[in-house]
């Protein structure tokens, strides 16, 4: 018998999750919307595809957590959220895989990255959210790019196959204007300009 494949919207997903019993289904549309992405970003920076899978069993694994104690506030899209987790699970591995040959230079920099508690990791999920939330005032055209950019890690080149720009002057030339107008939003509100700034430098 062949097997019904189901899909899920965003908040349709959310609420199978929150169920003491996780559907198989919901499992697999994760697997099936999300891990060609995720693994792609692993793979492409010093990862095999078994770590991918790892990685990718780690970052589902901790969704669900996430989305049980009602810390998922959907400012931003599943994807979008499961990329950010995704690259930062990864990143914390390629840190502790090289803990020793980092630490004499980097950890007296960056001391307690790699004992980061959930909690804090949380609250630095939650903030990038809402500069997420923000972007989306500035329209589709301008999250796309900022978004590609600062969070993605999306080459210019590559952004430029996302959006209908003539070439990659024109598109940083758009992003230019993106970024000022975000500033002008963010020079009425100092606390959120703050935040913006270092969930950039955290996401770099």
């Amino acid at each position: 018998m062949k097997q019904t494949v189901l899909n899920f919207s965003d908040q349709e997903l959310i609420e199978t999750l929150k169920r003491d019993t996780i559907s198989s289904s919901a499992i697999q549309f994760l697997y099936r919307s999300h891990y060609p992405a995720l693994s792609n970003y692993v793979r492409l920076n010093r990862g095999s595809e078994q770590d991918a899978e790892d990685i990718f069993q780690e970052v589902i694994v901790n969704f669900i957590e996430i989305v049980r104690k009602e810390k998922f506030r959907g400012e931003a899209g599943i994807g979008t959220f499961l990329y950010s987790l995704n690259r930062f699970t990864w990143l914390n591995e390629l840190k502790r895989r090289n803990r020793a040959l980092l630490r004499e230079e980097v950890y007296d920099k960056k001391s307690g990255v790699d004992e980061k508690d959930v909690s804090q990791f949380l609250v630095e999920r939650e903030s990038k959210m809402l500069v997420l939330s923000l972007l989306e005032k500035l329209g589709d055209v301008c999250k796309q790019i900022l978004t590609s950019f600062y969070y993605e890690n999306k080459a210019m080149k590559e952004i430029l196959q996302l959006v209908n720009f003539e070439n990659e002057q024109v598109l940083r030339n758009k992003k230019y204007k993106c970024l000022k107008s975000l500033e002008q939003m963010l020079a009425a509100n100092p606390g959120l300009a703050q935040r913006f700034k270092n969930a950039l430098e955290y996401g770099q």
